[in-house]
């Protein structure tokens, strides 16, 4: 799923000959012919990797269904956040059950066992989740540095952040459409193996070079700048409202602070939501570049670096609603309300039981 996905899936997803790599980790392979390939196996640092993806994805998928669930109540976060949050656990939700469940069986099958629309339709998925979930991070930061910068126009801000919210997912959607188009199912010649892969769609390199460096670019770089840059000018402008009214301060209203400290949570919570998302994909990126332009690192790199670097990609989905409760109240309280009622239901069911079994003697 990200910039190492790229440039494996979306080259061919075969391992060279003596490999025993599996498929969704591979570098580029698009120049010589299939007849030439041995298929990967299903190793032990791959068996690790979807251990670790299946308990991430009954992690994940239990806490941003309880987020959906809090959210959608409607007590927190505030009418206009609300929609950027609703969306960030929608691209986390497609995430936990797109992007998870098939790496977990594609590592497990090892060759691609579902023919050609679907080969398609699941890759175009899996980019269309990462691209939401990058770009509406990007919303929640400009969001965010609109409502800092700018507090007077708050009231437009549902406005403006539905309008924004559609330009991500549209963007979203017609960035990760070409994946329809290179994708297909790909026979492997003398061999009973299929692979759903790029092979044969670029008839240069350079051409595939292009594709995968557009989509690090727009789905890692453009990203982490935008959401750098407002940040950086969010602490630049709380800075400077401090040293002025650090100055003046008998200029405050009523006393308060710089800013109101419920706004000051919700920033502190997307910073966080952010970083969460950086430190989280940095190191899996960063791996997938340097496999691209030093491709012989790949038979040097030990197997279960990659592997661990993507299940440590993946810990990002758990980590929003993790984050969220820790800065929202009503979500930790939502919660416990849902553990009580189990557990009066819990402790109602037995004697239940018993009267319906003393009936039946």
């Amino acid at each position: 799923h990200l910039l190492l996905w790229l440039m494996s899936e979306n080259m061919s997803s075969l391992a060279p000959p003596t490999s025993t790599v599996a498929p969704p980790t591979l570098p580029s392979t698009w120049t010589p012919p299939l007849s030439t390939w041995e298929t990967p196996s299903f190793t032990s640092a791959a068996q690790f990797r979807v251990g670790a993806t299946l308990v991430l994805f009954v992690f994940a998928a239990c806490s941003n269904l309880a987020l959906l669930a809090s959210v959608g109540r409607g007590r927190r976060p505030p009418s206009h956040l609300r929609p950027l949050m609703l969306s960030l656990v929608s691209a986390d939700l497609m995430m936990t059950f797109v992007v998870m469940p098939l790496d977990a069986v594609w590592n497990v099958t090892v060759q691609w066992h579902g023919g050609d629309a679907l080969c398609k339709v699941l890759c175009f998925l899996k980019l269309f989740a990462m691209y939401a979930s990058a770009f509406i991070l990007v919303v929640i930061s400009l969001d965010r540095h609109h409502v800092i910068l700018h507090p007077l126009n708050s009231i437009k801000a549902h406005k403006r952040n539905r309008q924004m919210l559609l330009v991500a997912w549209t963007l979203s959607i017609l960035l990760a459409m070409p994946q329809l188009f290179i994708f297909r199912a790909v026979r492997m010649e003398g061999a009973d193996f299929t692979q759903c892969a790029t092979h044969g769609s670029f008839s240069r390199r350079w051409q595939e070079t292009v594709y995968n460096m557009f989509h690090f670019i727009t789905l890692y770089v453009v990203p982490l700048l935008v959401m750098s840059c407002c940040y950086s000018r969010i602490l630049l402008h709380i800075h400077l409202q401090h040293l002025r009214e650090k100055g003046e301060s008998y200029l405050r209203r009523s006393g308060t602070d710089i800013i109101p400290k419920a706004r000051m949570k919700t920033l502190k919570m997307t910073v966080v939501i952010v970083l969460s998302f950086v430190v989280c994909w940095t190191p899996y990126y960063l791996l997938g570049i340097w496999y691209w332009f030093q491709p012989d690192m790949l038979r040097v790199t030990p197997e279960y670096v990659h592997h661990v670097l993507f299940v440590f990609g993946n810990l990002n989905t758990c980590c929003d609603p993790v984050i969220y409760g820790f800065y929202t109240p009503s979500f930790r309280a939502d919660l416990a309300a849902c553990f009580h009622q189990k557990r009066r239901n819990a402790a109602r069911a037995p004697p239940n039981r018993a009267r319906s079994r003393d009936v039946v003697n």
